[in-house]
């Protein structure tokens, strides 16, 4: 069965930018952990930041823009994280590639895996639409990419053949 990559904070995993382990509440990515489906990636670990680290922001677009150079991702603090950001989506999609994955589940609003909307650059929780860094790099690639809350449009007939719809 083909693997699934999947954002390891959605998955459990102590990873936030604020040390916080969110725990898995959704019935179908417990069953994707059981059956060891899923591929866990951090961009923002694999990138070389640290747990807990400093919040960041697309300054000035979005995750394509910042692959191009025209963006750049800062931490509330001033600095520039754009490098780490940029590697551990370069790291993401190569396990994905090592692993053959098509599909991804990635975390909604973030500036590493948002999917349709990310926070703007002002720190101030003002959502727009855009994606994120790995997120663009993934869908540059071909691979379909779902948030969090789109679990219920994931390929029907993968899940058909998992057995679990």
């Amino acid at each position: 069965m083909e693997k699934i990559l999947i954002s390891a904070c959605l998955a459990g995993d102590r990873v936030r930018y604020d040390g916080k382990r969110v725990p898995v509440k959704d019935a179908l990515l417990r069953e994707l952990c059981l059956k060891s489906l899923l591929v866990k990636v951090c961009p923002e670990v694999l990138g070389g930041l640290k747990i807990p680290r400093s919040e960041a922001r697309i300054m000035n677009g979005n995750g394509l823009d910042v692959l191009k150079g025209k963006a750049k991702v800062i931490d509330i603090k001033g600095h520039d994280v754009t490098f780490p950001f940029i590697r551990g989506a370069e790291y993401a999609l190569s396990i994905a590639e090592s692993f053959g994955i098509g599909m991804a589940i990635l975390k909604e609003k973030s500036p590493s895996c948002g999917v349709h909307n990310i926070y703007d650059g002002q720190f101030a929780s003002h959502l727009i639409s855009g994606f994120g860094v790995t997120t663009a790099l993934l869908k540059q690639s071909g691979i379909k990419v779902f948030s969090e809350n789109e679990l219920n449009h994931l390929g029907q007939d993968y899940l058909q053949g998992l057995n679990i719809i």
